[in-house]
């Protein structure tokens, strides 16, 4: 007499799947085996599980990758998702097929020193290490499954590698502003002198487009507002334009009937390029990042005495304040805090440079 197969068993290809309903909850994953044996094994285990989670609070075992997989389905709208799915891909052969409860500092040592002799820097090392991290964090504060229980009844502490080579943020002096303008392609020292007068990204000025511009006729000027899908902390990024930054604008109108920075009429897709690093090279500035050009201009505030509330507003930086409804009052104060680092020696010579186009080729 022929075995009756347990049911809740389909067959998709080489690979056994569950498809079972227990107690209104159904489950559905593949049981990764091509043998109906170690299927129905594997499915009795699962149900054995669900029983001890319903009867005695006992949490049913879950994979580092099943905890990989939950958090990269509710990060869709993550600016970083594509990173983290990379960081996760590399790490999965190590701890994938780990349980959650076995995954601590010592057994992730194999994928550090692994990554250390490709020549990969602790810097990025911890980007890993910070996204294992983060999963277990969710796991046992904020995950629940259909028993109420955490996946993970607490985190591990995983400490981050010392990184020894950690750029530190490198603010431009007035005189190294200068020199580095002065090798700057044209359209490039437009983008660094509007980078270092509002405090915006990189992709946030390569992105800047002609119908994100606000009037506020009140006050006689105009302003910025980027939408949060184009900003890294998912936030409508406000920015607010000093003297400097409006004569880069006016520069730009009637160049391009949709993007503010184009170069040979069509938009950049980073400021970080060949030409960007032969003119850092040129002005002896070999360290300097194109982050550091928001360092400067938040230095500069500071140096200004612009207070903390008005830094992060005029920065971008992420906050409980609506960052984009400000009454007219508010905005007077952004626009003079954003003017404080404007003189009249900086302007006359910005305005020199932007209507001196030099030039230069990648």
């Amino acid at each position: 007499m022929a075995k009756t197969r347990i049911p809740g068993l389909i067959k998709r290809g080489k690979i056994w799947h569950i498809n079972k309903k227990i107690d209104g909850q159904r489950i559905c994953e593949s049981t990764r085996s091509p043998s109906l044996a170690e299927a129905e094994r594997y499915l009795i285990h699962r149900l054995e599980e669900r029983r001890a989670a319903r009867i005695y609070g006992i949490r049913p075992m879950r994979c580092f990758r099943q905890a990989a997989i939950k958090f990269l389905n509710e990060n869709q709208h993550k600016a970083s998702l594509h990173t983290d799915a990379r960081l996760l891909k590399q790490l999965d052969p190590f701890i994938g097929d780990l349980p959650l409860t076995a995954i601590h500092a010592g057994n992730l040592q194999t994928y550090i020193q692994t990554r250390k002799t490709a020549g990969v820097k602790n810097r990025t090392i911890n980007y890993g290490l910070q996204v294992i991290r983060r999963i277990l964090n969710l796991a046992a504060q904020e995950w629940l499954d259909e028993n109420g229980l955490n996946w993970l009844a607490s985190a591990p502490k995983i400490r981050l590698l010392t990184e020894k080579n950690k750029r530190l943020p490198y603010p431009l002096s007035n005189e190294e502003q200068q020199r580095l303008l002065i090798h700057l392609p044209f359209h490039l020292k437009q983008m660094a002198i509007f980078a270092m007068n509002t405090g915006c990204r990189d992709q946030e000025i390569c992105r800047l487009q002609w119908q994100w511009q606000v009037e506020v006729p009140e006050l006689n000027t105009y302003v910025f507002i980027i939408p949060a899908r184009f900003v890294k902390n998912r936030q409508h990024r406000l920015v607010i334009l000093n003297q400097s930054a409006q004569q880069v604008i006016e520069t730009q109108r009637g160049q391009h009937p949709v993007f503010v920075f184009t170069y040979r009429n069509k938009p950049l897709t980073r400021m970080l390029n060949s030409a960007w690093l032969n003119a850092r090279n040129k002005a002896k500035l070999p360290q300097l990042r194109v982050h550091d050009l928001k360092h400067t201009f938040g230095r500069r505030l500071r140096a200004a005495n612009v207070s903390f509330e008005d830094r992060q507003d005029l920065l971008g930086h992420k906050s409980q304040r609506v960052t984009t409804d400000y009454s007219n009052a508010e905005l007077t104060n952004l626009i003079s805090a954003a003017n404080s680092i404007v003189n009249q020696h900086s302007s006359r010579n910005i305005f020199s440079l932007l209507t001196t186009p030099i030039h230069q080729t990648y």
